[in-house]
């Protein structure tokens, strides 16, 4: 499989050099029109007629694209043909998709993680080539969106650079940093203090084990054998443990996720979920860590600070309204303070496939649904609410909507401060984070290594083999 995987993407690492991580210039050359009426006016009707193609994954953030798409065909005149689905089966269709080159999907949703693959095989359209034109609203206020969310969408293709230079990829929708939801009942009702530190939080999750009888469980992590299951609570500790998934080497990168502080977290991490999480915790993605929350079964969670948000408003869950929000554990153990704490960071972004013929019609449609219009709206209204916009994030009645989720936007505010994308850009960040959810699975359900340091020497080897044909300039 991965022979096939390197063929396939070498292949495409050609093309991409002319059309994907090249200069920067639109893959079908020029942009035509100039989105201008004859009076000089921004014209949202220059592509009236068109028909798009657009693919989300399910999530609160499509659902209010959805709800407004009538309005933005009548704007426009440009028809939209819209579907979503699951998460679990968003990507591996989205893939088929792109992979084919046909140009069947004309916008769809990614993440920053994502665009570094699809980017690279020149599956992405460079946006610069469209925000720099009359083709873009005055309104639209590129400036206005928060700078480490748009700059986690922009990359340079070069194995191991930093995101925020190169090429605009994607356009954020919204954005989640992963810290820690509680249930202020539960933890009353047993005699426990919202965790603050990473040996709090083992006490507490050990300690609310079977608190409300069998499979009732103190903390709801992911557990699936995909790369979801590393990114959000598990890469916040690594990172705030001070460990790094690769360092580039020699012009290499090199893993290291089997260093002293790598190990030592893992370590923390096996024990957590063995004696604190869910009995089927190698079955769960997000979906089924809110459900539990929602329903009482959890009594915390450690995910993006939405997934907690969406079970607490008025009427999701039985136990909307007494859900509460603290923010990154962080090991004392390991001489970390509340200064260190560190949100990996999730991006839920739109990009345009380069393969598009509608580009300039797809351009309108971004445009519109990432226009600080639609984003109040959606912030205040359908409960987006990680905006990506400065002006949405200090509107008062922003702040307003917000206020029934006791610490949420103290903890966000708090955390976004130091929150950043902690992986290091790479083609194989797929192949790479499964690999490594399934060692952990390994260690938490069977008998497979002798200890924790066995198995993430034996990972290192595989990402190490993994990534072995990149290059760092």
């Amino acid at each position: 499989m991965r022979k096939i995987t390197s063929l396939a993407l070498a292949a495409m690492m050609v093309t991409a050099a002319f059309v994907g991580c090249g200069d920067g210039s639109s893959n079908t050359g020029a942009v035509s029109g100039d989105g201008q009426t004859a009076s000089g006016e921004f014209d949202w009707k220059a592509f009236e007629g068109e028909e798009i193609t657009v693919l989300f994954s399910e999530h609160t953030y499509a659902d209010a694209v959805e709800e407004k798409l009538d309005e933005f065909t009548e704007k426009t005149g440009i028809k939209v043909n819209y579907s979503s689905m699951p998460e679990g089966n968003y990507f591996e269709k989205l893939n088929v998709e792109l992979s084919s080159h046909s140009g069947s999907i004309d916008v769809f949703m990614t993440g920053a993680y994502q665009s570094w693959e699809y980017a690279t095989a020149g599956n992405l359209e460079p946006l610069e080539n469209y925000i720099d034109t009359g083709l873009t609203s005055p309104d639209w206020n590129y400036s206005d969106f928060i700078p480490a969310v748009i700059d986690a969408l922009k990359w340079d293709c070069v194995p191991g650079h930093a995101v925020g230079s190169g090429s605009q990829w994607a356009l954020p929708m919204g954005w989640e940093v992963n810290i820690l939801t509680y249930n202020k009942r539960i933890l009353e009702e047993n005699g426990i203090e919202a965790p603050k530190t990473a040996e709090e939080l083992l006490a507490a999750s050990k300690a609310l084990n079977e608190f409300d009888g069998s499979g009732s469980y103190g903390l709801a992590v992911r557990g699936l054998p995909d790369w979801g299951t590393i990114h959000p609570a598990y890469m916040s500790m690594y990172s705030t443990w001070g460990a790094k998934d690769f360092e580039i080497q020699d012009g290499k990168l090199v893993s290291m996720v089997n260093s002293p502080e790598a190990v030592a977290m893992t370590e923390y991490w096996v024990d957590l979920v063995k004696n604190g999480s869910a009995p089927q915790w190698a079955t769960y993605g997000w979906e089924m860590c809110g459900a539990d929350l929602g329903a009482g079964k959890a009594a915390m969670m450690w995910d993006a600070d939405r997934g907690g948000y969406t079970q607490n408003t008025p009427g999701a869950s039985n136990e909307a309204g007494n859900l509460a929000f603290g923010m990154v554990p962080y090991p004392e153990s390991a001489g970390k303070t509340e200064a260190d704490m560190k949100s990996n960071l999730w991006v839920w972004s739109m990009a345009m496939n380069a393969d598009s013929s509608k580009k300039e019609a797809a351009w309108y449609f971004m445009q519109y649904f990432t226009s600080p219009e639609f984003m109040k709206w959606s912030g205040i209204e359908k409960a987006c609410t990680d905006t990506p916009r400065m002006s949405v994030l200090n509107d008062p009645a922003y702040k307003e909507s917000l206020a029934g989720a006791e610490g949420y936007y103290e903890a966000f505010s708090t955390v976004s401060q130091s929150a950043s994308i902690f992986f290091t850009p790479q083609p194989y960040f797929t192949e790479t984070t499964t690999e490594w959810a399934k060692t952990l699975q390994d260690l938490v359900t069977t008998n497979k290594y002798s200890s924790v340091q066995e198995a993430m020497d034996e990972l290192k080897v595989t990402m190490d083999e993994l990534v072995s044909d990149l290059e760092v300039e």
